[in-house]
């Protein structure tokens, strides 16, 4: 009887000392994926026409998205780089074509979205929850509005530009 109560507790005691260990493992994963997503939000570069996003393998880190400048994709690369338990970084960003009508286009959608009493609101902080990406004519709306009104407006807003070929409106609901 002795003997399976000492077991007992030598099981217990092992179980408690392994429950805060995977809870460790799993706070600096956490801890990386915010770094990871304020180093981007706050790098310098970084605006309503880039889109970035990120996929976490571990410590291992995948850089995605679009952005205007050749200097932001080094930028959030480096950033990524140099944060505290960071592995191996891959930088699949895509920096956009030099061109013309996609600029001119950036700005009337930028001034069709945010130009409406409805909008507006999102482009009040230094980097605004909309992210507009243009290549070749098409738009694509990235980010996240406040409800579902909100992104029909959007989409409607960029719609109405002249010279935009397509549409692809990727704003997500905000979750309460």
């Amino acid at each position: 009887m002795k003997k399976l109560i000492l077991v007992t507790l030598l099981l217990l005691a092992f179980g408690a000392t392994m429950l805060p260990a995977q809870e460790q493992t799993a706070q600096p994963a956490a801890q990386l994926e915010n770094d990871i997503r304020n180093s981007i939000l706050l790098a310098p570069h970084y605006g309503v026409f880039d889109n970035l996003s990120f996929q976490l393998d571990g410590n291992d880190v995948t850089l995605l998205g679009q952005v205007l400048l050749p200097v932001t994709k080094e930028e959030i690369s480096r950033r990524v780089a140099k944060l505290a338990g960071t592995g191996k970084v891959t930088d699949n960003i895509e920096v956009l074509p030099l061109s013309r009508s996609d600029d001119a286009l950036r700005l009337q959608v930028y001034r069709s979205l945010f130009g409406t009493s409805d909008l507006y609101r999102y482009a009040l902080s230094p980097n605004p929850s909309i992210h507009i990406i243009v290549k070749g004519g098409r738009v694509t709306m990235e980010g996240t509005v406040s409800n579902e009104g909100d992104s029909r407006i959007a989409d409607i807003a960029a719609r109405k530009v002249n010279g935009v070929f397509t549409v692809a409106n990727n704003l997500e609901i905000e979750k309460k």
